[in-house]
Formats: C-alpha cells, structure tokens, sequence
C-alpha cells in the first residue's frame, strides 16, 4: 500500500512538474526581479544602481526625499483613472452580457455552440486591426459623424476620439467575451429544477429571478468581473490607440517607464502597485465566492 502510495505521488510530481518549471522560469522569476528592481535606484543613463532605495514607491506614495525624487499627486490620480475605467468597463460588460448570458443558456444545444461561436468569433481577428476600425468610426470624418452630418443631425462633428469614452468603448469591445463566458458557464449548469420549484410556489418571474437565479449566479458574475478587470486596469493598447496622449492609464505609464524613460525601478514599483490591487482583488473574489458557496449549501 505504501509503494501504490508513492507510486502515485511520483506520479502526480512528473504530471506537475512540466508547469512547475514553465511557471517558475516565466512567471515567478520575473516578478521576483521586478521586485527587486523596485527597491534599487535608477541608473543615471538607464538600467539601476544596486543601492538600496524605497523612494520609487515614496514618488507614488508620498514619502519621496524631495530632492532627486519628488512626489506628484499626478501617480495617484493616474491610478484612479485607471480603476474608474477598469470598473467602468466591468460594470458594462456585465449589464450587457448577463441577460445574453441567460438567453444563450437556454437555448438548444445547436443554437448554444453557434452563438459561442459568434461570442470567440472576434479572436480571429488582430486586436490592433479591430481597433484601428474603431478610430475609422470614432475620428471626426468618421461613419458616424459623416453620417449624423448629412441627416442634419449635428452642425459639427462630435469629439469622440481620444476621450474617456473611447477607452471605455474600446475595453468593452474587447473584452464582452471575457465577462460573457464565465456568466454562460455558471447559468447553464443552473438547476433549472429549483426555477420550477419557485414558480410553483407561487413566486413570479422578476421574484424568481431576484431570489433564485441571480444569487446562484454571483460566482460567474465575479468571476467574469475579476477576469475583465485584471486586464482593463493594466491594459495599455486600448488607451494608447483610442486615448492617446489625453486619457493616460497605469498600464501606459509603466511601458513609459520602461521604454522611454528607462527607468526600470520606477516601472517596477509601478508594476508591483498594480499587482497588489489585482491581489486585494482576486481576495475579494475568493471570499465573495465561498460565501455564495455556503449559500447553495444550506
């Protein structure tokens, strides 16, 4: 019984040890150095002095020396934005694709894989190439506004471009499919029986979906929520390509630091800040998860 015993854990370790390394090597060995370059100093051409200094993170928070590094309020209302969009667009997707969601899921099995055939569909395509086709519809001699000037409707074309509301457009663009597929997959495995059993106990349709279906679904809708955020808020195509130089977000900033300014310290403790929001993140998912967990239980 021992040797079947150790059979089998020498084979669970050859079955993980494959992604172990892949893991290790791509994933924790990068971050491990971005968090040290994150407390060395900034080399004067580029590159880092290996001296220890906590004032990268002092130029976010506000406990740089003053002297060679200087606290800007402009970090923290950059990181702002950048949660108010990624929030945005979670709140978007979601209040899009949770209806879709439901009515795909009920739908036969045929029409079920075409429709998620339609929902990847997008995947095929260059993500630069659909968002370039944005900026031919958003830019002033654009589709939409060449047309709302030959209805009359406008005196002068909207500014519509490089704005807030480009970024959100394009992030939920980008990312429907992310917060549709979570959503699907929680509602299609929905105990269609305890649906039946609320209606025969007399509840409605808007009472049976506030008291049944909706709490049963909150684990695809964190799930799809925490999976759209995680992107949106370090994404840096999107805003460069439909933002520009106006609407700024964390994930710019870091590739700023990193490509243009060459301060590799600072883009680390940039980087390591978006981490750690992305953590408290997944934290919250975990706890919101179990809780609905012990719900169904009882």
């Amino acid at each position: 019984m021992a040797t079947a015993l150790a059979r089998k854990r020498l084979r669970l370790a050859g079955l993980l040890s494959p992604i172990s390394v892949v893991l290790g090597v791509f994933f924790l060995a990068p971050l491990s150095i971005l968090l040290v370059y994150a407390f060395l100093e900034p080399g004067l051409y580029g590159g880092v002095e290996w001296n220890f200094y906590h004032h990268n993170f002092g130029r976010i928070l506000g406990w740089a020396d003053g002297e060679y590094e200087v606290f800007d309020p402009v970090y923290l209302a950059i990181f702002a934005r950048s949660f108010r969009l990624a929030l945005t667009t979670v709140v978007i997707t979601l209040l899009l694709c949770y209806p879709a969601a439901m009515w795909v899921s009920s739908l036969p099995d045929r029409l079920k894989s075409f429709f998620l055939f339609l929902i990847t569909l997008p995947f095929f395509a260059s993500l630069v190439v659909r968002l370039f086709a944005w900026i031919l519809i958003l830019k002033p001699t654009g589709w939409i506004n060449e047309t709302l000037l030959a209805l009359g409707a406008i005196a002068q074309p909207f500014d519509m471009l490089y704005t807030e509301g480009a970024v959100v457009l394009g992030m939920v663009y980008v990312f429907v499919p992310f917060m549709f597929l979570p959503l699907y997959a929680n509602l299609e495995k929905l105990d269609r029986s305890l649906l039946e059993a609320s209606r025969d106990l007399g509840a409605g349709g808007l009472r049976t979906f506030l008291r049944v279906t909706l709490p049963l679904s909150v684990p695809g809708m964190v799930g799809g929520s925490i999976i759209v955020f995680i992107p949106s808020l370090g994404n840096f195509i999107v805003p460069d390509l439909l933002g520009g130089a106006k609407v700024l977000m964390i994930g710019n900033l870091v590739e700023q630091q990193f490509l243009q300014a060459r301060n590799w310290p600072f883009g680390s403790a940039l980087a390591w800040m978006v981490m750690a929001a992305v953590l408290i993140f997944l934290l919250v998912y975990v706890s919101v998860v179990n809780r609905a967990d012990a719900l169904q239980e009882r």
